[in-house]
């Protein structure tokens, strides 16, 4: 995936914001066993960060930057999940690599529709 994303390339937010739901979705039903309200807090997070860059996409000005940094806050507070619950031993490293992977991809993206 591309890190060097313009505002040129308006899908780029939308296709992005489709990935952390589907790609976070294993984490929490882990987690949800163990530690029931850090998964919902994962999965409010996540929903936030998909709706926010899809709201962003459509909006103008100020508006739209501003709901791209919601995005990366709430980027931010999934990867801290997951990062907590592997500190609790709710989830292995190998269980969340992947989705910090692609976190840490969409965080690139959205630090730069923000700068």
């Amino acid at each position: 995936m591309p890190f060097g994303v313009t505002m040129r390339n308006a899908a780029w937010p939308n296709q992005v914001s489709c990935v952390t739901p589907s790609a976070a979705r294993a984490e929490p039903v882990l987690l949800r066993q163990r530690h029931r309200s850090l998964a919902e807090q994962c999965e409010r997070a996540a929903d936030s960060l998909a709706l926010n860059l899809a709201e962003g996409r459509r909006r103008v000005g100020r508006d739209r930057v501003h709901l791209f940094r919601i995005a990366l806050g709430s980027a931010e507070e999934v990867r801290a999940c997951l990062r907590v619950a592997e500190a609790w031993g709710h989830l292995s490293s190998a269980e969340t690599a992947e989705t910090l992977q692609l976190l840490d991809q969409e965080l690139a993206i959205c630090f730069r529709l923000t700068h």
